[in-house]
């Protein structure tokens, strides 16, 4: 698949540059038990791209160095990565706050049946993909059988006391949309949710993330298919709100893929666009020893409308 997007050559989105550095996203490879049609990492269980031990092992010299407070894990399915657990156990024992971006399926994989405990007993925050509380959207979004099998996996989460008040162990909920659209107003959609996942399988949860779909990889050579991809694009870029730059991902955080290069997000680092800070080829994050990120330019592009369309969209949820 080809990194799908109109126009990469060049972009009107405006300049953008970086804050304090805070969070560190960490891709742990492509590998996927699912193949979701929203997915802009094209991942799947042929992927075989994984991290190994001596990246992990500088992703935690940097988190020390540079006194990072937060680790954001993903993939794929980042916990099908061989040395996950190392890596969670090492960063909390760093009094690192830790999330895993699960997609719930996992918990539920033969070889994976005591993940949900040892999520629990680190205290990772959970942030899970769950594209509707319908049975028939989600089994279209992400294949069939996915849906009961991420109930399953959500009541095994509950029993641990995730999601609970006062239990310390944060579960939250994404949702995408199912096509080429705008999620709805995220905080009526999660009323939606806890009445529908209470109310019908007794299911608890923290708080609802909304996230726009990118029109690259999968999702973008879908769109691409159907001849909806430049008309998707002139939705994001006519729903852009100036007020969302503020608050985008990219200011704070810092994206590292499964060969331990950085970029300005987890979107740049699927179109293998390099980090702002070094325009000139890729940068290792073994690279950023002694380097100030801080008032650096970040790597801008169309796709970038995505994060500033409506009321936004980071991997922490709506901007406003």
């Amino acid at each position: 698949m080809h990194n799908t997007l109109p126009h990469m050559e060049q972009t009107d989105f405006p300049a953008i540059a970086r804050n304090t550095l805070e969070i560190l996203q960490v891709n742990l490879g492509y590998r996927c038990n699912l193949s979701c049609t929203h997915c802009h990492v094209n991942a799947g269980p042929k992927r075989t791209e994984s991290m190994d031990k001596a990246t992990i092992d500088q992703v935690l010299d940097f988190i020390e160095r540079e006194n990072i407070h937060t680790l954001d894990l993903t993939g794929g399915a980042p916990e099908m990565n061989p040395h996950f657990k190392y890596l969670v156990k090492q960063a909390r024992g760093m009094n690192v706050t830790v999330i895993d971006r699960c997609n719930l399926a996992i918990l539920q994989e033969y070889g994976f049946e005591d993940l949900a405990l040892f999520l629990a007993d680190n205290q990772v925050v959970i942030t899970a993909s769950l594209p509707c509380y319908l049975e028939n959207n989600v089994d279209k979004q992400r294949g069939k059988g996915t849906f009961m099998s991420s109930l399953a996996a959500l009541k095994k989460l509950n029993r641990f006391g995730y999601g609970k008040p006062d239990s310390g162990l944060q579960l939250n909920l994404v949702y995408n949309p199912q096509d080429a659209s705008l999620p709805p107003e995220q905080q009526l959609l999660e009323q939606a949710y806890k009445k529908h996942l209470s109310e019908d399988y007794g299911i608890v949860f923290n708080k609802l993330f909304t996230l726009t779909n990118m029109p690259i990889q999968r999702f973008g050579n879908a769109l691409a298919r159907k001849g909806r991809l430049n008309s998707y694009m002139q939705l994001l870029k006519d729903s852009y709100r100036s007020e969302n730059l503020d608050s985008v991902m990219c200011r704070n955080t810092l994206s590292v893929d499964w060969q331990g290069y950085v970029y300005d997000c987890d979107f740049n680092q699927m179109l293998q666009l390099p980090l702002g800070a070094s325009p000139d080829g890729k940068t290792r994050l073994s690279d950023l020893n002694d380097r100030a990120l801080a008032g650096s330019p970040i790597t801008v592009n169309q796709h970038c409308y995505g994060c500033t369309a409506g009321q936004g969209s980071s991997c922490a949820g709506a901007l406003s």
